[in-house]
């Protein structure tokens, strides 16, 4: 592997050598993807569109941002799923994109007592979609002004949030302290939980890797996240959503020809074989794990999963701690059905109850901003 990254990285370093390594390394960042972090809260005097600029900025599978908001009074709207945006492959009955959506809710909820209102959330006002979401919309929101409002803490930190898919620190445990605070996260239906304890960490590190490679190694659930993979600058900008690989050493990959697509998706080349070894590496710098568990596995144990979640993920930002979810064993396409039940046996989480997230927690690196299509593209007028 260090041999395959050393020759890569010297065609990388002379194609950027040859055109100014400033230059080229400066102009790799997509920065029209990244605006909408800036322009949160920068929306004018419209309530409605403050709490979107903020909502957009959930975390969501494959960052998809499957979300479609209706203005439909002064301080109303209705939250839909754009079902072009679901992962039909990995995510057969749209749980993990209903995840997504509950963050956006729970981050709108935040952002809304930033300037004094309370967000009232309906969740399925007009019914629960099986087996997958439809064109029924996934809740209302309704924006009431409250003078004794004051913000949640976690807004001051939305948007320093990350999902973190780095290496974690493993020499660094994360404090009892940090522990408590999740485990406070939980409400009745809902567990949120902490697992540090060293045997259960290590099957956890190995049953995420075997996961991982099982959702590569079957061709069409690697396919939809190849399809969605976007690199280099342009392509980011001119689709800020799916999974972006940029910066200027994978860049310089892709215009030397050792990054493409087409080498991603073939288990045989170098760039497959690279992105298991660095994956592989990924998981298991994993000291610690967080779950969000619902007492039963219907939508609305799903819906309030993603709200648990959200405030998970700002919680351990204000402890200075990482987050990553790990969720191709969790996924619901045959080939993982083994994989998904050992987890289960492993946690004690099968039926009633669901495992809705399993995510990887500890100390990472600072990482940048995720690319966002603008709150303006996701708001339409009814």
């Amino acid at each position: 592997m260090n041999r395959r990254l050393f020759l890569l990285s010297s065609a990388a370093t002379g194609l950027v050598a040859a055109t100014g390594a400033t230059a080229f390394a400066l102009t790799r960042t997509p920065t029209a993807a990244l605006l909408p972090w800036a322009e949160a809260g920068t929306a004018g005097p419209d309530p409605r569109r403050f709490v979107v600029g903020h909502a957009i900025l959930a975390p969501n599978p494959h960052n998809r941002q499957p979300w479609i908001v209706e203005l439909t009074g002064p301080t109303s709207m209705t939250l839909y799923c754009d079902l072009d945006r679901r992962l039909p492959e990995t995510d057969p009955f749209d749980r993990q994109i209903l995840i997504g959506l509950g963050c956006f809710c729970e981050l709108a909820r935040i952002a809304a007592t930033g300037i004094g209102y309370r967000l009232d959330v309906t969740p399925f006002p007009e019914g629960e979609a099986q087996p997958r979401l439809d064109r029924r919309p996934i809740a209302h929101l309704t924006l009431v002004k409250d003078q004794a409002a004051s913000p949640d803490p976690l807004f001051a930190h939305v948007a320093a949030r990350r999902s973190t898919k780095r290496p974690y620190d493993m020499a660094r445990p994360v404090p009892a302290a940090a522990l408590s605070a999740l485990a406070a996260l939980s409400s009745p239906g809902l567990d949120v939980a902490t697992i540090t304890e060293a045997r259960m960490t290590a099957r956890l590190r190995a049953l995420t890797w075997a996961a991982w490679d099982v959702e590569s190694r079957t061709a069409r659930t690697h396919k939809e996240s190849v399809d969605l993979m976007r690199i280099g600058r342009r392509e980011i900008e001119a689709s800020p959503d799916g999974i972006s690989l940029g910066g200027a050493f994978l860049e310089g990959l892709s215009l030397v020809g050792q990054l493409s697509r087409a080498q991603l998706a073939d288990p045989a080349s170098s760039a497959f074989r690279q992105g298991q070894d660095m994956y592989r590496a990924m998981l298991a710098a994993t000291p610690a794990y967080l779950t969000v568990t619902a007492d039963d596995d219907g939508r609305g144990g799903t819906f309030a999963a993603g709200r648990a979640y959200i405030r998970a993920n700002l919680t351990a930002t204000a402890l200075g701690l990482s987050m990553q979810p790990v969720s191709q064993a969790l996924q619901e396409f045959p080939e993982m059905d083994a994989t998904r039940a050992e987890l289960d046996q492993i946690l004690g989480t099968g039926r009633p109850k669901r495992l809705h997230l399993l995510a990887r927690l500890g100390y990472g690196p600072a990482v940048p901003q995720t690319p966002r299509w603008s709150a303006a593209s996701r708001i339409r007028t009814a």
